[in-house]
C-alpha cells in the first residue's frame, strides 16, 4: 500500500466556518475523513496534518522524506509567501501535488503566485473538497508511471 501525507496550512482548522461562500461549509475534519476513505479506496495509507506553523509543517515534510510515497499540499496562505516551504520540498525529492479548495487564479492578484507550483509535479483548485480526491488520484497515477518507467 502507498503512503502520502496530507498537510493543511494556516486557518484551514476553521473550514466549515471560516468565509463559507469563498471556502464552502465542509469542515477539516470532513475532508480528512473523505481523504482517508477516497485514499483506502484506491490503495493509499494517507497520514493528515494541519498546523498554522510555517516551521511546523517544514518539520512534516522533512519527516516524510523515506516515510512516505508524496504528499498532498494546501499551504494556505504560505503558498505566496513560503520560499522555505518550497525549499523543503525540494529537499525531500517526493512527488507533491498542491491543492487549493478556491480557484487562486480568480481571487486576488497576490493569489496568483505560488512558490509551491515551482516544486510540485501539479495544482488542483477551485473544486473544494473534491480537490483533495483529484489530488490522490493524479498521486496515484504519478506513482504508477514512475513505477511502470
Amino acid at each position: 500500500m502507498l503512503k502520502t501525507l496530507i498537510l493543511n496550512g494556516p486557518n484551514l482548522n476553521l473550514l466549515g466556518t471560516r468565509q463559507p461562500e469563498v471556502y464552502g461549509s465542509t469542515t477539516l475534519e470532513m475532508v480528512e475523513d473523505l481523504c482517508r476513505t477516497h485514499g483506502s479506496s484506491i490503495g493509499f495509507e494517507v497520514t493528515c496534518f494541519q498546523s498554522n506553523l510555517e516551521g511546523a509543517l517544514i518539520d512534516a515534510i522533512h519527516s516524510a522524506k523515506g516515510e512516505q510515497d508524496g504528499l498532498i499540499l494546501n499551504a494556505g496562505a504560505y503558498t505566496h509567501t513560503s520560499i522555505a516551504l518550497m525549499d523543503a520540498i525540494a529537499s525531500v525529492e517526493l512527488p507533491v501535488v498542491e491543492v487549493h479548495l478556491s480557484n487562486i487564479h480568480a481571487r486576488e492578484d497576490f493569489r496568483h503566485v505560488s512558490y509551491i507550483a515551482k516544486v510540485a509535479i501539479g495544482q488542483i483548485c477551485g473544486f473544494g473538497p473534491q480537490g483533495y480526491t483529484l489530488a490522490l488520484d493524479a498521486l496515484s497515477a504519478h506513482l504508477k508511471n514512475r513505477q511502470a518507467q
